[in-house]
């Protein structure tokens, strides 16, 4: 059985975000990514946790609000060089996309299961370049403890990304190659794009959080040649 969703344990500053997953902004990723990749049905392949942690006790966004993101390592056959919410396959012994999303991150990041309070699952979405459909699971931890690159040969770099700094103007742009552009974020010298990018967009604005930006599109290949991501 997968583990429980808890809404009614998010931080008020987190409220709006959650109540806006459930009042139907959960199918705006599979929305978003429609144009570029086929949304296809069927059940959920794998899942993503987009972990936010922060003051508990804050009514409004806090200084120290954040998000945990990963660095995928360049020689990984897929996604490589990308950054990533921590996540993989659904197996079977987890129940559901919940705890996969924990085990997962806990496998890629050391995070502890215990300390995170399940809040909301976006609508799956089917990913570019494997093709998948990936359920992503939003939830909150007011105290992380300590994340490191627990699989090296995944991931070599785990960090949150504070919020404010996402939602700083210098730190967002429109990338794209040839027809195609979708939301980027800079994260110090990496660049998040793509899925990622895409499911933080949409948490940040659902959240309530966006500034105004440039959303002029530039050159992804541009801005990936400038990041730390080696991509291939």
């Amino acid at each position: 059985m997968d583990a429980q969703l808890r809404p009614d344990r998010a931080p008020v500053w987190l409220k709006q975000l959650v109540d806006a997953i459930e009042a139907g902004g959960s199918a705006i990723p599979r929305r978003l990514l429609s144009p570029r990749v086929h949304q296809r049905g069927g059940d959920d392949q794998a899942a993503v946790l987009i972990l936010f942690a922060g003051d508990p006790r804050a009514t409004q966004l806090p200084e120290d609000a954040r998000v945990l993101i990963t660095h995928r390592t360049p020689h990984m056959r897929s996604h490589s060089g990308q950054m990533a919410f921590p996540g993989g396959h659904i197996d079977a012994a987890d129940g559901g996309p919940v705890n996969a999303a924990l085990r997962e991150a806990e496998e890629e990041t050391g995070l502890d299961p215990d300390r995170v309070i399940p809040l909301a699952l976006l609508d799956a979405a089917t990913t570019g370049g494997s093709n998948r459909r990936v359920r992503p699971v939003v939830a909150f931890t007011p105290e992380p403890g300590n994340v490191y690159p627990a699989s090296e040969e995944e991931t070599d770099a785990v960090f949150f990304v504070p919020v404010r700094a996402l939602v700083d103007p210098a730190n967002r742009a429109m990338l794209g190659i040839k027809e195609w552009a979708g939301p980027a974020f800079w994260a110090g010298e990496y660049l998040v794009w793509g899925f990622t990018g895409v499911l933080l967009a949409v948490v940040l604005d659902l959240g309530g959080w966006v500034r105004p930006w440039d959303e002029k599109p530039g050159d992804l290949r541009a801005a990936l040649a400038r990041s730390a991501n080696r991509e291939r």
